[in-house]
């Protein structure tokens, strides 16, 4: 097909101010993404947008097996009024966690 450019599950994307860690999610417009590693700030570098990842989660928040998982600007929560959807919770995970694994729906 002579139209077809890649698959789209890693893009090279521009990182924000202070830059982005190897496995440090963020959310670029409309699409969610980890970085795949150390990307500075007005740089472009390799963005996960598919796949299961460990993310930050918001302190008390437990989240159930298969529910929705909103980005709050730096960690996981389960609250969806002003948050973005990026995916689903891949395990139960009690509030006292620090962490989630989630699959990442862009």
């Amino acid at each position: 097909m002579k139209n077809f450019i890649q698959q789209g599950n890693t893009l090279d994307l521009t990182a924000p101010a202070g830059g982005l860690v190897s496995g440090q999610g963020h959310l670029f417009g409309d699409l969610f993404g980890v970085a795949a590693t150390d990307i500075a700030a007005g740089t472009k570098g390799a963005v996960a947008l598919t796949g299961v990842y460990h993310l930050p989660k918001a302190a008390g928040e437990a989240l159930t097996e298969g529910a929705a998982a909103y980005w709050d600007g730096g960690k996981v929560t389960t609250t969806a009024a002003g948050n973005f959807k990026i995916g689903n919770a891949t395990e139960a995970t009690a509030a006292a966690a620090a962490t989630v694994a989630v699959r990442l729906s862009n």
